[in-house]
């Protein structure tokens, strides 16, 4: 999962949370994601794209602590 922004992404499919990791360090958890968005962009090969066009400002977050 090559990514200059993306560090890691994580999916819980009981509750849809969908955590990403960034470079910086910084934690989110992005709340009731569809798993078909997570499919998608586990699958999409520019993460930082898919993450602008998906998720940001689409989905209720919080920063993991």
């Amino acid at each position: 999962m090559p990514s200059t922004v993306i560090a890691s992404i994580e999916y819980d499919t009981k509750t849809n949370d969908l955590t990403i990791g960034f470079v910086s360090g910084m934690v989110y958890v992005y709340l009731n994601v569809p798993e078909q968005v997570y499919q998608s962009f586990k699958n999409y090969r520019e993460k930082g794209i898919y993450f602008n066009m998906h998720i940001k400002n689409k989905y209720h977050f919080k920063k993991a602590l």
